[in-house]
């Protein structure tokens, strides 16, 4: 049995190229609590295993959450590191990149496995440390709190090392070191809440250190060309007040640091066309021979760049993707986002010349303040769309994220979503395809994105519980949690909140 869960560790590994091995003091199991061809395309996990190894003392090797967890669970094997295959409960620290609310229960799955308590207060000094960091820590890390004994706060290029430095101490000194350094929460010494951590300009930009093709984005090299963003989109964590904006990497940086037999490149950040230069460093790939994908394009700057698009569709693009994000102009308007009918009308047509397939557009559900006239103008919008090129909407309940100026709007009913979905789906019948998420998930992710250490709380009770909609719903009603219905401030600080009812399905 051992020799089936470990067979394909070992030979992903053998398929990887840019893997690290180093003998050290410091021994980290750096942990995503997703699956490895989740984990092994986010850029802030690869940039940290490389920034672990360049560290003079410490060394890292990765676990993920296995494929098949019942197997794991019957055969009683420890999950296990890739590059060694060792328990990772042998190892001084587990550090956890968790991306967003619903890998929770991913975390819970890899600290059972691996045979340490979850809850903070139930381990000692003979358990590994467990720190928490990753993407979610710029909205709320607060349900993290009864399971990490370290919460590292926003970008951790820099901090990274500081923890690394820090393992050398005892438990104790360790813990009230890091909780008078900024960027480190530790819960039951930290008197408050860190701001989130930014990496000097130097560390940028962020990128891949090993090659797969047992990923999301198959053997794609990641880089980004910039970092944060410089637009004000009210339900956007990454928006321009978050780390002082968007900060850029000059092109002729980037395209130094692609490796020569890298044919397909993925630019990503927050608002990659947003960079003034990304025509040509796009335009330089291309004619490389290099397939090239964007993770956030805008289409604005599609309209105003529309070379752009042709150079994706030579490079092998086959579907175009940007946001609409509000059903309607005047929800756009109320979100901030610079994008408006005509310029989704343009983009189309730009897709259609540049000989792209299908033009697909992210949209949120249940903004405040949505009502049917705006679903009616999304109909009018996608009718005239789908004679341009065929369309697709993917669609996702409206979730309010904490540190944007929607924290704390409330959640629509899932009934409600369901009937906002069917709506547009028979009204668009034949013109455009509606490809929703699920509003019940949505509602899961609402109640931890909203809450506090509660709601992780009840998530450990959910995950026990089989963790179905029903096992969840159940928790966050047992446990009394509710999400915060206030505001944040300007200074970062959290208003005394009111607390807001589960919300109605």
């Amino acid at each position: 049995m051992r020799w089936n869960l470990l067979e394909p560790i070992r030979d992903r590994l053998l398929d990887e190229r840019g893997t690290l091995r180093k003998q050290a003091a410091r021994r980290i199991a750096l942990c995503y609590p997703s699956p490895y061809h989740v984990g092994m395309s986010s850029l802030g996990f690869q940039t940290i295993y490389r920034e672990i190894h360049q560290h003079p003392d410490a060394t890292a090797e990765r676990a993920f959450l296995p494929d098949d967890i019942p197997a794991w669970r019957e055969s009683r094997v420890p999950l296990c590191t890739y590059e060694s295959q060792q328990p990772v409960a042998s190892f001084d620290c587990l550090a956890f990149s968790v991306s967003y609310e619903l890998e929770l229960t991913g975390l819970f799955e890899m600290l059972e496995l691996s045979g340490i308590p979850l809850l903070r207060e139930e381990r000692g000094d003979q358990h590994p440390l467990i720190v928490c960091g990753g993407p979610l820590t710029f909205s709320n890390p607060v349900p993290l709190a009864p399971f990490a004994d370290v919460i590292v706060m926003g970008e951790g290029e820099e901090l990274i090392h500081t923890l690394c430095d820090a393992l050398g101490e005892s438990r104790s000194g360790l813990l009230a070191h890091l909780s008078q350094h900024p960027g480190f929460y530790i819960p039951g010494l930290s008197a408050g809440w860190p701001s989130v951590a930014k990496a000097e300009d130097d560390r940028l930009p962020a990128r891949s250190q090993i090659i797969t093709p047992h990923t999301e984005l198959r053997s794609m090299f990641l880089i980004e060309p910039e970092r944060g963003c410089s637009r004000g989109c009210t339900y956007c964590v990454m928006r321009r007040t978050t780390n002082g904006g968007m900060r850029t990497v000059d092109p002729g940086r980037v395209l130094e640091l692609i490796p020569p037999d890298a044919q397909r490149v993925g630019l990503v950040g927050a608002a990659v066309t947003d960079h003034p230069k990304i025509v040509e460093l796009v335009r330089t790939l291309v004619d490389d021979g290099r397939s090239v994908g964007i993770s956030s394009l805008r289409a604005d700057r599609l309209c105003a760049r529309p070379e752009l698009v042709s150079l994706l569709a030579r490079s092998g693009a086959k579907t175009l993707t940007t946001a609409a994000d509000g059903a309607s102009e005047r929800l756009r308007k109320a979100l901030d986002r610079k994008t408006n009918a005509a310029q989704l009308i343009k983009t189309a047509e730009l897709a259609r010349e540049a000989g792209f397939a299908r033009l697909k557009l992210y949209l949120m559900l249940g903004l405040p303040g949505e009502e049917d006239r705006d679903l009616d103008e999304l109909v009018l919008l996608a009718a005239e769309l789908s004679r341009i090129i065929p369309t697709s909407f993917g669609c996702a309940p409206f979730v309010a994220k904490r540190n944007t100026p929607m924290d704390g709007a409330p959640f629509v009913p899932i009934e409600e979503t369901d009937r906002r979905v069917a709506y547009l789906r028979a009204k668009l019948r034949g013109r455009a395809e509606i490809r929703p998420t699920s509003p019940r998930w949505a509602c899961v992710e609402y109640m931890l994105a909203q809450g506090g250490e509660d709601a992780g709380l009840a998530a450990v009770g959910a995950w026990r519980n089989g963790g179905t909609f029903a096992a969840w719903k159940r928790a966050f009603r047992n446990s009394g949690a509710r999400p915060f219905a206030g505001r944040r401030v300007p200074d970062g600080r959290l208003r005394l909140p009111q607390l807001a009812a589960w919300p109605s399905v």
